[in-house]
């Protein structure tokens, strides 16, 4: 009974914090402004995740406590990293961010361009980044797979795969790409390849049974539609989704 317990309750853990990690990363992202950092810590705080709920029970918000645990263990690393000045002007600023709590929803309406979700997967949209680095970085971040997952998508080896992402990443911190939803102004030259993403993710989730990649694609397109109520693309990708969804 026990062990059989024990596996329900696994089970359990696994699917939310599935259903959780994207947007979490995302915050991370937001907050630290590292990309792996926040990777690393996002990790670590899935992995106390499953080392402590079997045992103490899944907390009634799971996303806030994993972005609690992640947090903290990023401001832990940032601290020792250096205790020069501009390290810990980094840490004042990561903390800063965190008293801005993103997503926040007026009545019941959640407010697009606070999205930390959307926002970096308009980051990784940048017409700066080299289309192939664009995908497999959204796939890898977003929707969860595995370097090996997309470099047989890619048709190419995990190490080319990994350099990829990795070249990717450094172009978003050497340009200054920042992480958010961008201003009207910058929105059209990102639209179509944000399309594309949403609709891969959906996809992605669609095609495996990955219900919470399924149910993130249709909430994240709601959301563009929110911000770009005028874009026919939008509003036809948010029907067909939607259609089948249903």
């Amino acid at each position: 009974m026990t062990s059989e317990y024990d596996a329900a309750a696994a089970e359990a853990i696994t699917s939310v914090v599935a259903a959780e990690r994207a947007g979490l990363v995302a915050t991370l992202i937001r907050l630290t402004g590292d990309w792996d950092l926040a990777e690393d810590c996002v990790q670590d705080a899935v992995e106390k995740a499953l080392a402590r709920w079997p045992y103490d029970g899944v907390p009634r918000s799971p996303g806030a406590w994993l972005t609690t645990v992640a947090r903290r263990r990023a401001l832990d690393v940032l601290r020792r990293r250096t205790s020069e000045r501009a390290k810990l002007q980094e840490v004042a600023v990561m903390e800063a961010r965190a008293d801005k709590p993103a997503g926040a929803r007026v009545g019941g309406w959640r407010d697009p361009m606070s999205d930390d979700l959307l926002g970096l997967i308009f980051t990784c949209c940048h017409p700066a980044l080299a289309l192939d680095g664009r995908v497999a970085l959204t796939l890898k971040t977003v929707a969860g797979l595995s370097t090996a997952e997309i470099a047989r998508a890619f048709l190419v080896s995990e190490a080319t795969l990994s350099q990829r992402l990795l070249r990717t990443k450094r172009k978003i911190a050497h340009a200054g790409i920042p992480y958010r939803v961008p201003p009207d102004d910058l929105l059209a030259e990102r639209t179509s390849g944000v399309l594309a993403v949403l609709y891969l993710i959906f996809n992605e989730g669609y095609g495996r049974a990955e219900e919470h990649l399924a149910g993130e694609a249709l909430r994240l397109t709601r959301l563009l539609v929110d911000l770009m109520p005028d874009e026919d693309e939008a509003r036809g990708l948010l029907g067909l989704v939607t259609l089948q969804q249903a």
